[in-house]
């Protein structure tokens, strides 16, 4: 079975739909492009293939959110990591401020 462009297949089918006579090679494209219309559809309507795709999104929203909750760890831990130097520069000023005054 050979494949016939959307546009072929829409200028067949109008002009059939028209009232138009068509040859027999052009009847016989216009079923096999009216078949490739319904295998189409057919795609697109699966529910087993939209239950596919959407189990693929879950997973993929979940190993997103894990990615995001270790990120949010090591953000939390840095912050604090830098409380802790911000804690350390403010000793260190103090302490060089009173070997200046001394």
């Amino acid at each position: 079975m050979s494949v016939i462009s959307n546009e072929l297949g829409m200028q067949l089918h109008d002009r059939w739909t028209r009232g138009q006579v068509l040859t027999a090679e052009e009847r016989e494209q216009l079923e096999v492009w009216y078949q490739q219309q319904d295998a189409k559809e057919a795609k697109q309507l699966n529910p087993v293939s939209t239950a596919v795709e959407i189990s693929d999104l879950q997973a993929q929203v979940e190993m997103a959110l894990t990615e995001l909750a270790t990120v949010i760890q090591r953000v939390r831990q840095i912050s604090a990591e830098n409380e802790g130097l911000r804690q350390e520069i403010s000793t260190l000023r103090q302490q060089l401020t009173a070997l200046k005054s001394a």
